[in-house]
């Protein structure tokens, strides 16, 4: 499919591999989408500065680069910063189209119905979009899609004057008549408000007017404030909605000289805001922000869990003002066609970023126009790369599940340096552009969005899965099935219903003497040049060990994926690394787990803060303390290990130091965790066969030690 994306501060339409419906979401045809005047232009703006020049404005990103080179190496930062400031990014958040897909738990929408589609993270410029069912809205009859794709637009004025609570018979001044201006004009109007509008482009006050707002303010700052309170009696404006895009800190001061005593600004635009208190402190003005399209934005729980908010307690939320706005273009009371300046084919794109950013006057809106449906031509969600190069011979046909930033930003580059040796073959995100940016930057023969196209291709030999947590069991199973192999990053499973069905599998091919795929979590942390040669000082030794590992976590927001359903929590999801690490050392099997966590508040998390004995049947006895009360400047990990006689210490995977014995440690440059040796060994064991990196029962135990932890800790948060 063709898709608008921002490369280096400029439009591209490149073609990606279109998305598939998922529980929860509608898979939508777009007939036609809205470019945002102020937030895209802004954004390719922004993207289309050196990168000189941005480290000049922003010294707190350039020290903080300097510190991730000196922890893991120039070129390794180098390949970060070239992937996120070199990848495409998506653009787009306003489009209206048919129904193809109704994802599971979704009965009110079905295919063939015409909807309008909201969301940055969603309804982006492209011939298909999977958005959530709260951003989507069905489109009553008479609303046209040129006029629905502009509701993420119209939810965003409905919401503004929602924050500015307008009574009947009010007056209100709207600074800035760009599009959102427009539609807050003829939203206020609708109620019943008396509207004064401002803008000094008087080509836009003249269209407002046309549009039916009441009066037009002269184009002069003082002029307009003058205006105002003559036609106020002397008292000033009830309220004040702000809907302009300017540096200006004046935008601000001005609105607040035009308001009544205790009257309300709005911000619905983007000014400056170096406030003066004496602007607004004597006339006691309240000062209100409108985020977005209404409440739900930015609460993953709603926009993409499906948890709506009672509409008791919250009337108008995101979606609701999406719904509301359509009904106001069906019934007139709102008009957005006399708005829209051009229409331009999406292949045509460039064209019409060029003019918006030329012409004089600038458009209001311009929209982009997508080729009509053909019903015999399913979606495409495989796209090859043609500059990707042959695959040659010996090599491991790898495909890539998941392309997210850890796989763009560690394994890919590391595969990458891996050379002859592997052949990537596929990489899947459920993002197509993200797959496709991918595919071109590390020469992958396709790019998809279909787990069947990658498990049912029979020139691939094995699997890198990359994505959240939640999804790894079922991947990982249903690539063994498929007779892949399979390396998976941690954790294994989330629960233990899900390692039982794993284990059984490959107990079912043993019995049945079938030769069963490799299987290797991504447990790396015992693959780093450390960790083996930990390893080969351990091999002779006579009696048990002490182990005590200290973690220094960063906290993450309460919100954060991993603390949800996906991730699992720190100790599931992290934790399991180094219960790995203590199998390795040890060799032994688990006999006793215990774990303690830190009294819990709404602050503090206990399976993020707490400490973890294991006991082995060698007699050894591993402490694992995981905290996130720490500081960054302390480095993330650190172990001692005390066995007949000789202490070693591991500091943060760059020295490993041995104290009572002549034997040396290990000293590298940079943190090496082992991410690269890890690979390395994974193709390897896929090409030669032998035995499995991590036997099974190795990664069974280090997942389990995880499960019986965290049951430890929830019975321990549970205590009075």
């Amino acid at each position: 499919m063709k898709q608008v994306l921002f490369r280096q501060g400029k439009p591209v339409v490149e073609d990606v591999p279109a998305p598939t419906a998922e529980p929860g979401t509608l898979l939508v045809r777009v007939s036609h989408s809205c470019i945002s005047t102020g937030t895209e232009l802004s954004g390719m703006t922004a993207g289309g500065v050196p990168l000189w020049r941005r480290a000049l404005s922003q010294p707190d990103k350039v020290l903080k680069a300097v510190k991730m080179a000196a922890k893991i190496g120039v070129r390794q930062t180098a390949e970060l910063i070239e992937s996120r400031v070199g990848a495409g990014a998506a653009t787009g958040y306003a489009a209206s189209g048919v129904v193809l897909e109704a994802g599971a738990g979704i009965d009110d929408l079905r295919p063939g119905d015409a909807v309008a589609c909201a969301g940055a993270e969603w309804a982006h410029h492209a011939q298909f979009v999977r958005v959530p069912r709260h951003l989507v809205a069905p489109i009553p009859p008479g609303v046209s899609h040129e006029e629905a794709c502009t509701a993420t637009l119209g939810a965003i004025a409905l919401h503004g004057v929602r924050r500015a609570n307008p009574t009947l018979g009010e007056t209100f001044v709207v600074l800035g008549l760009g599009l959102i201006g427009q539609l807050v004009t003829q939203v206020l109007k609708a109620n019943g408000c008396r509207v004064l509008g401002f803008d000094p482009d008087l080509a836009r006050t003249d269209t407002a007017r046309e549009l039916g707002m009441p009066v037009a303010l002269p184009d002069e700052e003082q002029l307009a404030i003058d205006r105002v309170h003559r036609l106020t009696g002397g008292h000033g404006a009830d309220g004040v909605i702000i809907t302009a895009a300017s540096p200006s800190d004046r935008v601000a001061a001005n609105a607040f000289a035009m308001c009544r005593r205790k009257g309300r600004v709005v911000l619905v635009g983007d000014v400056g805001l170096h406030l003066n208190r004496a602007d607004f402190y004597a006339k006691e003005i309240d000062f209100l922000i409108s985020c977005s399209y209404g409440p739900g934005r930015y609460d993953a729980r709603y926009e993409t869990g499906g948890l709506d908010y009672p509409l008791g307690y919250v009337r108008w939320t995101e979606g609701r003002n999406i719904e509301h706005y359509l009904r106001m273009l069906a019934d007139r009371s709102v008009s957005v066609r006399p708005l829209i300046g051009a229409t331009f084919p999406v292949a045509h794109a460039e064209e019409a970023y060029a003019v918006l950013r030329e012409r004089s006057p600038r458009p209001l809106v311009v929209l982009l126009s997508y080729p009509a449906a053909d019903d015999a031509a399913p979606p495409a969600r495989v796209v090859t790369n043609p500059n990707a190069a042959p695959c040659g011979r010996d090599r491991v046909r790898l495909a890539v599940i998941g392309a997210g930033l850890f796989a763009r930003e560690m394994h890919l580059p590391n595969l990458r340096r891996l050379g002859e040796r592997v052949y990537l073959r596929a990489v899947m995100s459920r993002t197509g552009h993200v797959a496709a940016d991918a595919a071109r930057r590390f020469g992958v023969a396709t790019a998809t969005t279909d787990l069947a196209a990658v498990l049912g291709d029979d020139q691939i030999d094995a699997v890198l899965i990359t994505t959240r947590h939640d999804t790894h069991a079922g991947l990982a199973l249903a690539a063994l099935r498929a007779g892949k192999h399979v390396l998976v990053e941690k954790p294994l499973t989330l629960t233990r219903d899900e390692l039982a069905e794993i284990e059984s599998f490959f107990h079912e091919q043993e019995q049945a003497h079938k030769p069963a795929p490799l299987l290797l979590t991504g447990f790396n942390r015992r693959f780093s040049p450390h960790a083996r040669r930990l390893r080969e000082l351990l091999a002779g030794r006579q009696g048990p060990m002490m182990i005590h590992y200290r973690f220094n976590a960063p906290r993450l927001a309460p919100d954060h994926w991993v603390h949800g359903p996906e991730g699992g929590g720190r100790n599931l999801g992290e934790a399991c690394h180094i219960y790995d690490l203590f199998t390795a050392l040890t060799g032994a099997r688990a006999v006793g787990v215990t774990a303690q966590p830190i009294a819990a508040d709404g602050a503090v998390r206990g399976n993020e803060n707490f400490t973890a004995t294991v006991r082995f049947d060698d007699g050894s006895v591993a402490t694992l303390s995981y905290t996130t009360l720490g500081h960054p400047d302390l480095p993330k990990e650190r172990m001692e290990l005390f066995a007949d006689g000789v202490a070693y210490v591991l500091d943060d995977y760059r020295t490993l130091t041995v104290a009572g014995s002549r034997k040396a440690g290990v000293n590298t440059r940079v943190v090496d965790k082992g991410h690269a040796a890890e690979l390395d060994t994974f193709i390897t064991a896929v090409r030669v066969g032998g035995d499995w990196p991590i036997p099974l029962w190795q990664q069974a135990q280090a997942t389990r030690i995880a499960f019986d932890v965290e049951d430890a800790i929830r019975a321990g948060d549970a205590r009075p």
